[in-house]
């Protein structure tokens, strides 16, 4: 992680060093995607901004794709992304990296193209596959190995999963194909992402595909199985930054690396399940986790 950061450092500091001596811009527009994660990512950084003393606009709430167009074309500042996501949905990058690799690979790609990666945060929202944790300590699972090993042995295990990551060129056959199992089609369960959580909750099936920060696996007492074989590309939630934004806002990189430090695994988690499950405000939740940090 020191080594990735420290390539953000540079090369932030080398696009400054051709651009820098600029002034301030007048709006920054922070941008976000659609659920609880991007809304409190997007509400973190607007107020952090705001009290920064910069003028902050927001875009929450926009689907990846169209997100990701508008930060090409100027209109959204900055956002958080994943890497997974920029190096295979906005890059179509088909090889198989690891976290530095990828990072490293994303940031070369975007640069070209104005958009400036900052310090990933320790966050890896990756894809996971999680059980009931009882369960998966009564049949002495806890690897994704463990799993294929005991549907191979007879095991019916049944699996809700969101129709995208089914259908996916990178989603579950060859997830299957690389863990070397079978799975019957009809043990397999196609619903909306947010169902899986509620369908392994009750027992409806017992294995869930979850996205690894969400705040309803700690909450539901869920079990993520160890991805042994490194199938997941990491999903390092990280500050993407228009290179121009940053000329004109010379302390931008440092401020947000700042806050991109504060962010792992179980913070996201815990914050998430204030939101989703607690029912909180996001915009209390952003709030009190920035005072907490003496961010505002």
């Amino acid at each position: 992680m020191k080594t990735l950061k420290k390539l953000a450092s540079v090369a932030t500091l080398a696009i400054s060093m051709t651009f820098g001596g600029v002034a301030a811009a007048e709006t920054i527009v922070v941008g976000g995607k659609n659920f609880t994660e991007q809304q409190l990512l997007t509400s973190m950084t607007a107020q952090y901004l705001r009290a920064k003393g910069y003028d902050v606009d927001t875009r929450a709430g926009m689907g990846s794709a169209v997100l990701r167009s508008a930060q090409e074309n100027g209109q959204v500042d900055v956002y958080w992304e994943y890497t997974g996501t920029g190096l295979i949905v906005y890059n179509d990058v088909k090889e198989k990296l690891g976290r530095q690799e990828g990072y490293e690979k994303v940031r070369e790609l975007d640069m070209a193209k104005g958009l400036v990666w900052l310090n990933p945060s320790d966050a890896n929202n990756t894809y996971a596959l999680a059980m009931q944790a009882e369960e998966a300590s009564a049949m002495g699972i806890k690897t994704l190995s463990d799993m294929a090993a005991a549907i191979n042995d007879g095991e019916e295990l049944v699996l809700a999963s969101n129709a995208e990551w089914y259908a996916r060129e990178d989603g579950f056959r060859p997830f299957a194909k690389a863990y070397d199992f079978k799975l019957p089609r009809d043990q397999i369960k196609r619903m909306d992402s947010g169902l899986t959580y509620t369908a392994l909750k009750e027992g409806e099936v017992d294995l869930a595909l979850v996205f690894a920060t969400d705040g309803r696996i700690p909450a539901f007492d869920f079990v993520l199985l160890k991805d042994d074989q490194n199938f997941f590309p990491d999903y390092a939630i990280t500050p993407v930054v228009r290179q121009e934004v940053l000329d004109q806002n010379p302390e931008l990189d440092d401020q947000l690396n700042k806050l991109s430090g504060l962010l792992d695994n179980e913070v996201m988690s815990r914050l998430n399940a204030q939101v989703d499950v607690e029912k909180e405000e996001i915009e209390k939740v952003a709030r009190n986790f920035l005072e907490q940090n003496d961010l505002i």
